[in-house]
C-alpha cells in the first residue's frame, strides 16, 4: 500500500512529497525543492529506504535540492519530461535571482513520457505528460490509491502560472481537462503548493477549468 507525507519546503512552501511502499519500505522523494535537512529528517522519521528522486518539473522550488538528495542516497533521478532541460540548466541562475541558498544543476537519469511508469517497492506510478506550466511537466498517478502528485498543473481553486518562459495556458487547460480529469472525480491530488483537493471538486468549482467554465 502507498503511504505519503507532504513536506512544505523553501520560502514558496512547495509540497515536497515522500511516497513509500509500506510492504517493502522502499520509496521516493518527489520534487525536493530545498530545505535538505528538513527532507532528510522526515525520511528518517518515516523509516523507509529512498530508492529514487522523482520530478514533476524543473522550477527551482521543485528541483533545487535534487542534486543534494540524489547524491546523499546515491539514487537516480527520474523525470521530468525532456522539454524541461532548459529549466534544469537555469537552476543556478534561478537560485541567484531568488536568493535561494540551495540549487545545483543535474542530469536526470531518465526522462519520462506519457505512458511511462516508475516503480519502487510494490508501488507503480503512472506518468502523464501535462505541459503548460512548463513544457516538460509531468504528473504521477497511483491508480490503486486514486492519488496523484500534480506539481504545479492544478491547485485547489486555481491552476499553474503560465507567464514563465514557454508557458501556455491553453495547453495547460487541455492537459487538465483531457489528461487528468478522465482519471476520475474521486481522485485526490497533491498540488505543488497549498491544500489537497479532488478532480471532481475542481470540475465543479475551479474558475479556470470547471465544466461550466470550459463549456462542457
Amino acid at each position: 500500500m502507498l503511504q505519503y507525507k507532504i513536506i512544505p519546503v523553501t520560502p514558496f512552501e512547495q509540497n515536497c512529497t515522500l511516497f513509500w511502499c509500506d510492504e517493502t519500505m522502499e520509496g521516493a522523494v518527489i520534487d525536493p525543492g530545498g530545505d535538505v535537512d528538513k527532507i532528510l529528517a522526515a525520511i528518517t522519521q518515516a523509516k523507509f529506504k529512498v530508492s529514487k528522486v522523482l520530478l514533476t518539473h524543473a522550477h527551482l522550488d521543485h528541483a533545487g535540492a535534487t542534486d543534494a538528495i540524489s547524491k546523499h542516497f546515491s539514487v537516480e533521478v527520474e523525470g521530468p519530461q525532456k522539454e524541461d532541460q532548459f529549466w534544469i540548466d537555469l537552476i543556478p541562475v534561478q537560485k541567484q535571482q531568488m536568493g535561494f541558498t540551495e540549487g545545483e544543476s543535474f542530469k536526470p537519469d531518465r526522462w519520462l513520457e506519457q505512458g511511462d511508469t516508475v516503480e519502487f517497492g510494490n508501488i507503480e506510478l503512472e506518468v502523464y505528460y501535462c505541459p503548460g506550466h512548463t513544457p516538460g511537466h509531468i504528473v504521477f498517478f497511483h491508480r490503486d490509491s486514486k492519488l496523484a502528485q500534480v506539481g504545479d498543473v492544478i491547485f485547489k481553486g486555481s491552476i499553474g502560472r503560465c507567464d514563465f518562459p514557454r508557458g501556455n495556458q491553453a495547453q495547460l487547460i487541455h492537459s487538465i481537462r483531457e489528461n487528468l480529469f478522465p482519471l476520475g472525480n474521486e481522485v485526490q491530488f497533491i498540488p505543488g503548493h497549498g491544500p489537497m483537493s479532488t478532480f471532481g471538486a475542481e470540475r465543479q468549482s475551479n474558475p479556470y477549468v470547471a465544466d461550466n467554465v470550459v463549456g462542457r
